[in-house]
């Protein structure tokens, strides 16, 4: 069944939609990411102009991640401390990263913008992860895993405007989330994305927080830095498409709590494993893409003004 998108500009086929709103629901549930990282890609694969599935993708990551968040919460697994002190680094980053979009969408040069962020991004993290998590899974079968501390006391913990975060067992500079959040607000306005492909991690290994919180707690602070994007890309770019945006979320909401309730049932280095092999194969994709020859290197994609 066919469906005509108003602001993209072209007929989709409605199952498809409503099955890659669910996959992507399921992800934010299971890895504590908004599934922008695969979403995005994924809609402009299909057709749709890479500034509207980035616009419109935010979008929807709002809602999967609302749904993510409160099966996260019944289990008392949300840090609410911690995701405020994201949101506030979040909200100045999303200002920055719409800006810098739209200038270079006046340019012309924001599609490149997309895909290279995408690969840099993606190729430098998703490598990072899997090598990181293949070796806790082969010291874990092999009967070899230490006790640690909670976690690696690093310089950067030591820098002024310390905080308390008892739910994360954490009493660290507040400069570092905030940081991060920044970073995230700044990728989630460029790429389209929640940001969790690099705040999982960055939670983990530089945060030092306790897995069983990371997930809940990243899924709150994309709600708010989402929701934020959204508005500003409304206002700025004219660009999110709400038809779309519809009807992804009707499959990522259901998807959501379906991955919510698998996370639990999956150790937290194979869950890092999986999420680092998506990952790095988005970023293949979206590398071979930027060097093959198109099919037809005359089509033109709609404008937006």
């Amino acid at each position: 069944m066919q469906i005509y998108l108003p602001i993209a500009e072209l007929s989709v086929n409605v199952f498809l939609l409503l099955g890659l709103g669910g996959a992507v629901g399921l992800l934010s549930g299971m890895f504590g990411v908004g599934g922008g990282f695969l979403m995005t890609p994924l809609l402009i694969f299909s057709g749709i102009p890479p500034i509207v599935a980035v616009a419109t993708e935010a979008n929807q990551i709002v809602a999967s991640s609302v749904s993510g968040v409160l099966a996260h919460w019944r289990r008392d697994a949300v840090d609410v401390k911690m995701g405020l002190v994201l949101v506030f680094g979040g909200s100045i980053g999303a200002g920055v990263g719409v800006t810098l979009f739209r200038y270079l969408r006046d340019l012309g040069h924001v599609d490149l913008l997309i895909s290279g962020a995408y690969v840099l991004f993606l190729g430098t993290i998703g490598s990072l992860m899997l090598a990181e998590s293949l070796k806790a899974v082969i010291r874990r079968r092999r009967g070899t895993v230490k006790r640690r501390k909670l976690h690696q006391h690093m310089w950067v913990h030591g820098l002024p405007f310390k905080m308390r975060f008892r739910k994360s067992k954490l009493y660290i500079s507040a400069i570092l989330p905030m940081g991060i959040g920044f970073l995230v607000g700044v990728l989630a306005a460029i790429m389209g994305v929640g940001g969790g492909f690099i705040m999982v991690p960055a939670m983990i290994y530089l945060l030092g927080m306790p897995t069983g919180v990371v997930v809940g707690t990243s899924l709150f602070q994309i709600i708010f830095v989402t929701a934020i994007v959204t508005m500003l890309h409304a206002v700025n770019t004219q660009a999110v498409d709400v038809m779309l945006a519809l009807i992804l979320l009707s499959g990522a909401v259901v998807g959501a709590q379906v991955g919510a309730k698998l996370s639990g049932k999956i150790r937290g280095e194979e869950l890092r494993t999986l999420l680092a092999l998506m990952v790095i194969g988005v970023c293949a994709r979206m590398a071979y893409g930027l060097v093959a020859t198109p099919e037809d290197p005359f089509s033109v994609v709609p404008a937006l003004g």
